[in-house]
């Protein structure tokens, strides 16, 4: 029986259990979290500042074609995914995650700070008829005219729609027909400043490796096992990435347009260096969060950070391929498609193809029946996932330049954003509709009528497929300018954004409950490998939809628009039919899935 106080004899002082006003929160939880919300904030904020620049940045100043610059993006971000499986594995066997946090964050500041140093605008030339030509650009009421220079005479360059080139005189005369085969364009570039462009992209990807996973591992460490403000916390900290990238993708295309490149480039390394000065200068309240094993000295820590950067060569050499890849000849098939990979494409190919049946051969001959389906049920939507990620990441490629080339970028009358801006669109729709689709799920869960993974999957497949097929529907509408309303293009980041929301909370979770337990650390990697699959292979279907160009711009629009429609409607809708496939099977996933939610 328990001794009820009364007026007459006081209270006594409840020492059972910490007294929760001696423990300093941050809206409940411990206030370390608001440090490393704030620092995975700022580095978001300078990763998605730079991705918002970086195809723009290959096409305009360097002056790439489409081929290259939407292959080079492709694989670097490819390379983004990839490194997290290593700088994890070093910092929990070595490091520590804070000592690889800071780390990263000092590479991937150098990164960015390098990619400020660009040099002059590669100089743009034609080859006709195999006779090599200078190219004037011509700047008037805003609007950029190429002209051909031949024997000091100014020839306008006018693509056909049927990709032949005319060159017009002064006169409006037609002074040259080139057939569309024999009108090639490309720039002089400075050995030198690529050279420093794909090392800053080197850089960050090493950088990126021991930054982004190790964050997340010192948020956990926050919490003790069975704490249930752990997964709120973990939604607290996510949403610092989409501020973080919110605030970048509107200011730095902003300074990038209004001032220069460089500018862009260094607000973005501006906000890396914040997010290592919050780690670096914490005044002890990071103590004992992400410290490295006891029995690893730190001597050993400057050898594995100098063994690191040798990934900046070998980065650079995988890079300098992929940009050197030529294209696979008509009608070779499939061998010579994987003949005229990259060899950052066929490491990547041929670890995934080989690994996943690898591995449920393994859980067939290891596992129990209950476990081997278990493994088949996360593989399976692991392809899907591929499927995903390849067409949600055009962001950063093709529809960037959709949005540069056919989108009037008017918002209200003549206040308008330029094409980089327009990646703010995604981040914005998920800071509004995550708490909604969240609160969605859980009343559908407490009536027991909660979609199942599979049919999220196959509900976020769909949904990336009806974003392109609305993007192309607006192409129907587009002005004698042959550009579309920005609206359109809002509409397909809305439609992608809610997809998005389908099928990212649930994917870690999903693998880690589908999982044999032996491989629960192997089956991670298998997914981020998935999603670096995904990266490389969105590259290579921008390249389809590229546009050829002459000094970074197009020459018909109306190509243009004709050739982004023609693959947005493809991929809309081989999107679409694949979801509608996961759909349909879907109750034959879950049973695999054993009751696993």
């Amino acid at each position: 029986m328990v001794d009820t106080p009364t007026a007459d004899t006081p209270r006594e002082p409840d020492i059972s259990h910490i007294n929760p006003a001696a423990e300093a929160t941050w809206f409940g939880h411990p206030r370390q979290l608001a440090r490393l919300f704030t620092t995975e904030m700022w580095e978001r904020f300078g990763y998605y500042g730079m991705r918002a620049l970086l195809t723009l940045y290959l096409t305009k100043h360097f002056i790439f074609g489409d081929r290259q610059a939407t292959g080079l993006y492709g694989g670097f971000t490819a390379l983004v995914y990839l490194t997290p499986l290593i700088g994890g594995y070093l910092a929990d066997q070595y490091l520590g995650s804070k000592r690889a946090v800071k780390f990263g964050a000092i590479m991937m500041s150098l990164g960015y700070f390098t990619l400020c140093f660009g040099g002059q605008t590669a100089t743009p030339f034609a080859t006709v008829d195999g006779q090599r030509y200078q190219v004037q650009v011509v700047e008037q009421n805003g609007a950029e005219t190429r002209y051909v220079v031949d024997q000091g005479q100014q020839l306008r360059i006018k693509g056909n729609d049927d990709r032949s080139v005319d060159l017009i005189a002064a006169n409006g005369a037609v002074a040259r027909h080139v057939a569309p085969d024999a009108f090639v364009s490309d720039a002089e570039r400075s050995p030198l400043f690529v050279t420093v462009m794909l090392l800053a992209l080197c850089l960050i990807s090493v950088g990126n490796g021991f930054f982004k996973p190790n964050i997340s591992t010192m948020v956990g460490e926050l919490y003790t096992p069975g704490d249930r403000r752990r997964d709120t916390g973990f939604t607290i900290f996510y949403m610092g990435i989409n501020i973080g990238s919110l605030g970048s993708q509107i200011l730095c295309p902003f300074l990038a347009e209004a001032v220069g490149w460089w500018a862009g480039f260094g607000l973005a390394a501006f906000g890396m260096l914040l997010s290592f000065a919050l780690i670096q200068f914490n005044g002890g309240r990071l103590n004992g969060i992400g410290e490295a094993p006891a029995n690893q000295p730190a001597s050993r820590a400057i050898g594995i950070f100098a063994l690191a950067t040798l990934g900046v060569p070998a980065f650079y050499l995988l890079f300098t391929n992929l940009m050197n890849a030529v294209p696979p000849v008509p009608g070779s098939g499939i061998i010579g498609y994987i003949a005229s990979l990259s060899l950052m494409g066929k490491l990547l190919f041929g670890t995934f193809l080989i690994g996943v049946p690898a591995i449920l051969i393994w859980s067939y001959l290891k596992g129990s029946r209950v476990e081997f389906q278990m493994m088949l049920a996360a593989m399976v939507m692991i392809v899907f996932n591929v499927v995903f990620w390849t067409l949600f990441e055009q962001a950063g490629s093709s529809l960037i330049l959709f949005a540069d080339r056919n989108t009037d970028l008017r918002v209200f009358g003549d206040f308008g954003i330029n094409a980089g801006q327009t990646q703010f669109f995604n981040a914005a729709f998920i800071v509004m509709f995550a708490p909604i689709m969240a609160a969605m799920w859980t009343t559908l869960a407490k009536r027991g009528i909660e979609p199942s993974v599979p049919v999220k999957f196959a509900l976020a497949l769909i949904g990336v497929g009806l974003g392109f097929l609305f993007l192309v529907w607006g192409g129907q509408f587009a002005g004698s300018d042959f550009k579309v309303a920005i609206w359109w293009l809002a509409g397909l980041y809305l439609i992608h954004s809610v997809a998005e929301l389908c099928i990212s909370p649930v994917g870690l979770s999903m693998v880690t409950k589908l999982s044999i337990a032996r491989v629960v650390g192997l089956m991670m990697g298998v997914w981020f490998l998935s999603i670096s699959v995904a990266q490389y292979v969105a590259g290579v279907i921008a390249q389809v939809a590229s546009v050829e160009t002459v000094g970074g711009e197009v020459t018909n629009l109306k190509v243009s628009l004709d050739t982004y429609n023609g693959v947005f409607w493809t991929i809309g809708l081989v999107a679409a039919g694949i979801g509608v496939v996961l759909l349909l099977i879907s109750p034959l996933i879950k049973r695999w899935m054993h009751g696993v939610q």
